[in-house]
């Protein structure tokens, strides 16, 4: 405790000497759960604003993606997922939706899982959801023959896709600790912003915000690695090696945002890719009623445009046992983050 208060100290030093406004993101789901927990937010200076970014990947899974999942489980295909995933509404439902109407959905915890229902469930599919981190595993699993509806994204394009886009300043990210195991520190080092690498303890995150806001003062823009008892230098090889054998790099649709190049994993063997293997089914499917608006504001929060309780719906007619979006679905997601911890300080 003694030491958090020192942090907290010297972060308001830091800040009372960089004298304007600085906005920095973390752009991880546990991120985001851990300095709600502590009420990081609570603690800082004025002049500093901590936003959250795209950490969740169930949150930045298209509509689209969405609709085609639920769709081929209503077309009778069984479908594996991880259990947030299967909450998420589209326009068609959402999988436990199907479920209820009697489609075969299942909720596992691992690809192994999933493997193991593909015995009994010989066209199973696995709807793939996550980033770098999960994708080997994923890849590990379609060598052993499991077909996948992937959703699996690289996460760096995201965070360029942020600062090209210009809609706020970022003036540093807290990188995420997880996706760097993998990726290593060398990716990071084309983006024009300061940074760091961060772990999970409430301690990681406020080293890892004194250290930006260093960085800020001297303006540098440098990646900076809190996170050193888990990153290397140049992350993990072989998971990366895993990944590009049986996925090959495309554009990614990312809620919030659209189309990201060169930020989606594709299946490569045809035979294994739910895309290919059930076009006929998913050709039927009017992708356009996707598109249509809903009045969540999911993708805003995504991109650190508004706080979760600055949309309409938030807490009123979207709640973790009524979502509206996927914002409000997953754990990792801002505004059930948000929505948990708030009411937990009432």
């Amino acid at each position: 405790m003694k030491n958090i208060q020192k942090l907290i100290k010297k972060i308001n030093s830091v800040a009372a000497q960089i004298k304007r406004p600085v906005n920095i993101m973390e752009v991880c789901g546990t991120h985001t759960q851990v300095i709600s927990r502590y009420g990081v937010r609570e603690f800082l200076p004025e002049n500093i604003r901590l936003l959250s970014g795209p950490g969740c990947p169930v949150c930045v899974t298209a509509q689209a993606d969405i609709d085609a999942i639920v769709n081929l489980a209503l077309a009778g295909i069984p479908v594996a997922t991880y259990g947030d995933a299967i909450r998420v509404p589209g326009y068609f439902g959402s999988l436990e939706k199907a479920r209820s109407l009697g489609a075969k959905v299942f909720p596992v915890y691992s690809v192994e899982e999933a493997l193991e229902l593909k015995v009994k469930y010989p066209d199973l599919v696995f709807f793939g959801i996550g980033f770098d981190t999960t994708a080997p595993m994923t890849a590990v699993a379609l060598k052993k023959g499991l077909t996948v509806y992937s959703t699996h994204k690289l996460f760096l394009p995201a965070m360029d896709a942020l600062l090209a886009m210009g809609e706020l300043k970022i003036d540093g990210f807290l990188s995420p600790g997880h996706v760097s195991t993998i990726v290593g520190l060398k990716p990071y080092e084309h983006m024009k912003v300061a940074q760091v690498i961060t772990g999970f303890e409430v301690e990681d995150v406020l080293v890892g915000l004194l250290m930006l806001l260093h960085q800020i003062k001297g303006s540098r823009r440098n990646v900076e690695n809190e996170y050193a008892r888990s990153v290397r230098k140049f992350g993990n090889p072989k998971a990366r090696q895993i990944i590009l054998e049986e996925f090959k790099i495309a554009d990614g649709n990312w809620r919030g945002f659209g189309m990201i190049p060169g930020s989606g994993l594709e299946v490569k063997n045809p035979k294994l890719n739910a895309k290919i293997k059930y076009r006929e089914i998913l050709s039927k499917v009017d992708f356009s009623r996707s598109e249509k608006p809903t009045g969540c504001l999911c993708g805003e929060v995504i991109r650190g445009l508004i706080a979760p309780a600055e949309c309409p719906m938030f807490g009123r007619v979207c709640t973790p046992e009524n979502p509206y979006g996927p914002c409000m679905v997953s754990v990792e997601g801002s505004c059930n983050v948000e929505y948990r911890y708030a009411k937990n300080k009432k």
